[in-house]
């Protein structure tokens, strides 16, 4: 029987640049094995998800999340929850593609992106969940919640991460530290904090060093905690964090994390959720390890950033995945 693959994607996205070269990107997954048919998504909420969802209930052997991070996050949502999940590749056209940017996908060329499928490299990825909510990249409130949703869209697509930069700068004066309980693998922060920050990536808004140790299948976060600061401290924290160099600065809590817990004492806390608002505090962030089996430029990518179980383990967990195919699917999901 064929393998059978999904294109999702933003016809809208990155000038259309995925609708322009569309048959080319069909013609790739084709000679990478997969029946390939596509999907445009509509400005139906969850399109995405929704057919991401539908698909992986049929038995797709893949799924492609083509657009920027918003849509790689839907099909994320619309699989994370099956028992049989689908694998994922990416194709980004979106402005920041920070997933994109740490599995080393060309992020300027759709064509060539479609291309790593036939590397054939793949490992299996962790993501978080957030209430009821999956994600693939960040979830963070406080200073960086504010500072992306008021970025206005426009801004975001003609300059990028940069937008984010030069709003960050106007809005410091403004940013107010808030009372939080975070609770994470048996340890407790109770204080003032001008944000918390959980990420699964190294690429956060097109950088590459606020999280310079990520691992993308280690089964923990990086949770940074942001101590309150007065303006200038808060610059200065930001350009170390540019370079790195904010890891072990005494404002600072970093901290590796399988589970963390964010309560608010009195004011409200906003959670961003891969970039959009995710809903409030109180909240639980979970890391599902290795939960998605996804295609990437695994030899481009830094030696620490996959951790890679042993050879054993990973026979005995394809071994594992043959027989679990053999079982019929009932559609019933991990969350119902």
């Amino acid at each position: 029987m064929a393998k059978r693959a999904r294109v999702i994607y933003n016809p809208t996205s990155g000038r259309e640049a995925i609708k322009q070269n569309l048959v080319e990107i069909l013609a790739v997954f084709e000679e990478a094995g997969y029946e390939t048919s596509a999907f445009a998504t509509t400005p139906e909420p969850d399109s995405a998800k929704n057919e991401a969802r539908r698909v992986g209930r049929e038995g797709f052997d893949l799924v492609v999340a083509a657009g920027g991070d918003g849509t790689i996050n839907e099909v994320v949502n619309g699989i994370a929850p099956l028992r049989r999940r689908p694998r994922m590749a990416v194709i980004p056209s979106g402005t920041t593609n920070d997933y994109a940017r740490a599995l080393r996908i060309p992020r300027e060329d759709p064509v060539q992106a479609a291309k790593i499928v036939l590397k054939d490299q793949r490992f299996k990825m962790d993501i978080g969940k957030a209430g009821e909510n999956y994600f693939i990249n960040i979830a963070a409130g406080g200073l960086l919640t504010e500072l992306t949703y008021d970025v206005p869209s426009n801004l975001k697509s003609v300059f990028g991460y940069m937008a984010y930069l030069v709003k960050g700068a106007e809005m410091l004066p403004r940013v107010k530290p808030v009372d939080m309980d975070v609770e994470f693998d048996g340890e407790t922060y109770k204080g003032k904090a001008s944000m918390f920050f959980l990420a699964l990536t190294n690429s956060i808004g097109g950088f590459e060093q606020i999280v310079p140790d990520a691992s993308l299948d280690d089964g923990k976060f990086t949770l940074i905690i942001v101590k309150p600061g007065n303006l200038p401290a808060l610059l200065h924290l930001m350009a170390k964090a540019l370079n790195g160099k904010h890891v072990n600065d005494r404002r600072i809590i970093y901290r590796k994390a399988k589970r963390v817990k964010v309560k608010p004492v009195d004011e409200r806390v906003m959670v961003n959720i891969d970039g959009e608002y995710g809903g409030d505090a109180p909240m639980t962030f979970k890391n599902l390890h290795r939960h998605i089996e996804m295609y990437a430029n695994l030899d481009k990518m830094p030696d620490d950033a996959v951790v890679a179980s042993d050879p054993e383990v990973q026979e005995a967990e394809r071994r594992f995945a043959e027989e679990v195919d053999q079982i019929p699917d009932d559609e019933t999901d991990l969350d119902d």
